[in-house]
């Protein structure tokens, strides 16, 4: 029983292992990385190379889209272990780099790291950090020593230096002397000089008095000698206490401290900006404040360092948090006798949105925090404590005196309200109001002692008369006065149809129908001999009364109105008809396998596509009738639209100004703009939908609409002026073609490409040499699309196939899969179901 159960286990287990192997069903995105670098392997087995990877995939029964994203897996893979390789180096390169100084110059790899260091700084909410933390990470301040300077005469010169002398006057001479372990310099004529551990003056007065023996002219001054330092020694220096990288350092023996604390890093987290100690010989020469040089620039206390010098940077004593309306925000360490006006001053002082009347600070006792307000004048007797946390805060965002006033008034705005000031003072401030103002009432906007709004309403005519009494005003008045079109609809006239710039048209007083076609651009050509219909609106019409409008008709003979002094009122909408005689040209066009082809006019209102043919001189011996195919582009609607264009642009260099003065209604014109646009983009989708199907995956929402009308040219041709020869339209495309030779497959198969015809073969055959069906194809709706334009879908049967067809393959819908708790939820419907169900029987 035992074998079975483990033969039954292990058949399972194959079951599945080849389950999840089997091409056809594999999903790139459920495989883990190591199953796709495993899958690359086997294709490298089997001679393919990773450019090749698609193909190999498709051989063994992928589809071309897991295909692709086989390929877009690896690259990711690939990728992403470039990026791990790097960082692993960087952090060697890193570790390897660490505490090692050249000259005092940090390493490469540090510096690519500051950043990082920087972060480190950054506590509690991640903004603020420590004033000073950047300054000795910083790339751009190196603090590095000036070798190319004169030697300072309080150099101490010691082993390793080289001395230059140069004897000039009477003698002349130079040398460079380096200076032994034991302190001494040979000079030529002279003999060893001991130099070592004096400064570079007193050497120079050593070196002169021991040469005076030999040049007798230095004792009269016709012989100088000038000592300088050449190639200097380097020292070292060691860091202790709190820095970022403590240790011992050789520098130039140039470094002052700056240099060595730009070495090492500067202080640590914990370190102390405020007492950094100079140790040399067991004593503190030196304590550098480095405030003194963030605050104000000054180097005070940066000595130049001697050989075993040890710089000391103690733990921090007191820090405080400075946050709110100040220029610098940060963390600032304090020291004994520093007041808060001091810190203002690290901080930069106050910002300008800043209340400076006081500042709130958070304390902390001995059990719990506390809150105090610090007023301006006890700035300088505040003594910060460590862990105070001070936050200046915002000035309110309101004003003192402040009204407006808005509206019909010359001058609308803001306004600063002096003590007394009353409405009617306000108003002459705003040099009065305008002539369309509506003069019977004004509105005060008022806000109450509890925040709430109040309406306070006036007549402006007698406040402006003094014949009420003035209206005294208060902070954050808002004075209204209403202008007479805000209060009624725009009057405006419509003029449309036959004229050039058709559109709306500013209302103006005795406007008559002649002045509105001249700013209207004037009549069109169609518009020679037809009429004017002015459409008008009716006032009181009685309940039940059908009449909508009344219709004022104006003839139009030989471009002349017979009537142009009709009185216009508003909202007139005039519209210049069309002659039903007119017409412009219209053109169709005629290509492929006839005699003549070209662009031909339309000559008859009932000419037909076996006219035309006709008129091309009839199809050449090569001609393939039924791939012929009708393209409807529709260019008449497209001509109108770019004509539309024109004359819009032709209106605005016109000046587009009406006769009172003011420009035409720019917003209608940018309407019409965008209307054009959207219809002429929409008319070139139409017209490049088929060159948009390519060899891509199609799905049924992927299918653009065609204009190519199915026509049968030689039903056409055999029986002219029958059902199917059509009447040709202005714009229309006529095409006939040589005999075709390939089909199309195209959508949802393997490998989409053009097949060569093969009479007599079906659609399946064709779908194979494309290398069948995907996963994805809904073959049920797949269709054919004939040369000639014409569509046939499955109906029983696939549909047959044709030279030049194209057979397109939808894609199926996605179908989502259900998760656990839509199986439990299914689970519990059923087991539901069958509970009532039984209870019913029973």
């Amino acid at each position: 029983m035992k074998r079975v159960i483990l033969w039954l286990f292990v058949m399972n287990f194959i079951i599945s292992v080849q389950a999840q192997t089997n091409p056809a069903t594999i999903k790139v995105d459920n495989l883990t990385d190591a199953q796709i670098e495993q899958y690359v392997k086997r294709a490298e087995l089997m001679g393919y190379g990773e450019g090749q990877l698609d193909q190999f995939a498709r051989a063994q029964g992928i589809n071309s889209v897991e295909a692709q994203k086989l390929k877009d897996r690896l690259q990711k893979i690939k990728r992403n272990k470039q990026q791990s390789k790097q960082q692993q180096q960087g952090k060697q390169d890193a570790r390897m780099g660490a505490g090692r100084q050249v000259n005092g110059m940090p390493p490469t790899d540090s510096l690519k790291n500051k950043k990082e260091n920087q972060d480190s700084l950054k506590i509690d909410d991640g903004k603020l950090k420590i004033f000073g933390s950047d300054l000795f990470k910083n790339s751009e301040i190196t603090f590095e020593p000036n070798l190319r300077m004169a030697t300072p005469s309080s150099y101490i010169v010691g082993p390793d230096d080289e001395i230059l002398l140069d004897i000039t006057g009477d003698n002349e001479a130079s040398y460079q002397l380096p200076v032994s372990p034991d302190g001494t310099i040979t000079v030529e004529y002279v003999g060893k000089v001991a130099v070592s551990g004096l400064s570079i003056a007193a050497a120079k007065s050593k070196i002169q008095q021991r040469l005076s023996g030999t040049y007798p002219a230095i004792r009269s001054g016709n012989t100088q000698i000038d000592v300088n330092i050449g190639n200097i020694r380097s020292i070292r220096i060691t860091l202790t206490g709190a820095v970022t990288k403590p240790g011992t350092y050789t520098l130039p023996s140039l470094a002052t401290v700056f240099n060595a604390l730009y070495a090492s890093g500067g202080p640590s987290e914990q370190g102390t900006y405020r007492e950094i100690q100079v140790v040399r010989n067991n004593q503190v020469v030196t304590t550098i404040d480095l405030y003194d040089f963030l605050a104000n620039g000054i180097q005070r206390g940066n000595i130049r360092l001697q050989d075993q010098d040890i710089i000391h940077i103690p733990v921090y004593g007191s820090r405080v948090q400075f946050e709110g309306e100040v220029k610098r925000p940060a963390i600032f360490e304090t020291v004994a006798g520093e007041s808060l006006l001091d810190l203002v001053k690290y901080a930069g002082g106050f910002s300008e949105n800043a209340y400076t009347a006081k500042v709130k600070v958070l304390q902390k006792t001995d059990k719990e925090r506390s809150v105090k307000d610090i007023y301006a004048d006890q700035f300088a007797d505040y003594s910060p404590k460590s862990g105070d946390q001070f936050i200046v805060e915002p000035i309110l965002e309101r004003f003192a005196n402040r009204v407006s006033i808005l509206g019909a008034v010359f001058r609308p705005g803001l306004y600063g309200m002096e003590p007394g000031m009353t409405l009617k003072q306000l108003l002459e401030q705003a040099d009065g109001v305008r002539e369309d103002a509506f003069l019977e009432r004004g509105i005060i906007n008022r806000l109450r002692a509890d925040n709430t709004a109040e309406l306070i309403n006036f007549n402006v005519r007698e406040v402006l008369a003094g014949t009420v009494g003035d209206i005294p005003l208060k902070r954050e008045d808002k004075v209204e006065i209403a202008s007479i079109f805000d209060l009624r609809d725009e009057y405006k006239f419509t003029v449309q149809g036959e004229v050039r710039f058709p559109g709306d048209l500013p209302f103006a007083s005795n406007a008559t129908l002649g002045d509105v076609i001249q700013k209207a651009g004037g009549l069109t050509e169609s518009a020679k001999n037809a009429r004017v219909e002015i459409a008008r609106r009716l006032k009181n019409r009685e309940v039940g009364d059908p009449t909508s409008s009344r219709t004022i008709v104006v003839d139009i003979t030989d471009g002349i109105i017979t009537d142009l002094n009709i009185a216009l009122q508003p909202y007139d909408v005039i519209t210049v008809l069309g002659d039903a005689g007119f017409r412009t040209q219209r053109q169709v066009k005629i290509e492929g396998e006839v005699l003549f082809p070209g662009i031909y006019t339309i000559s008859r209102e009932d000419e037909r596509i076996s006219d035309i043919i006709k008129r091309a001189g009839g199809l050449t011996s090569y001609a393939y009738t039924e791939g012929a195919s009708l393209n409807r582009t529709g260019v008449s609607k497209l001509k109108a639209e770019e004509e539309k264009e024109k004359k819009r642009l032709e209106k605005e260099m016109h000046n587009g100004l009406s006769q009172d003065g003011e420009r035409l209604d720019k917003d209608s014109l940018d309407n019409e703009d965008k209307a054009n646009q959207q219809s002429k983009s929409g008319l070139t989708a139409k017209n490049s939908a088929l060159a948009k199907v390519s060899q891509q995956e199609v799905s049924s929402s992927d299918i653009q609409p065609s204009d190519l009308v199915g026509i049968e040219l030689d039903q056409i041709l055999l029986k002219p002026r029958q059902r199917g020869d059509l009447l040709v339209l202005d714009g229309d495309i006529i095409t006939v073609p040589k005999e075709l030779e390939t089909v199309k497959v195209m959508g949802e198969v393997l490998n989409p490409n053009n097949v060569v015809y093969v009479k007599g073969k079906n659609l399946k055959y064709y779908v194979n040499q494309a290398g069948g069906f995907t996963d994805n194809a809904l073959k049920k709706r797949v269709f054919v699309q004939y040369a000639n334009g014409s569509v046939k879908g499955k109906d029983g049967g696939y549909p047959e196939i044709k030279p030049g067809a194209e057979v397109i393959v939808p894609k199926r819908a996605p179908r989502e899969k259900m998760n656990v708790q839509a199986w439990v939820g299914l689970g519990t419907g059923i087991a539901s179901l069958a509970a009532i169900i039984v209870s019913l029987l029973r």
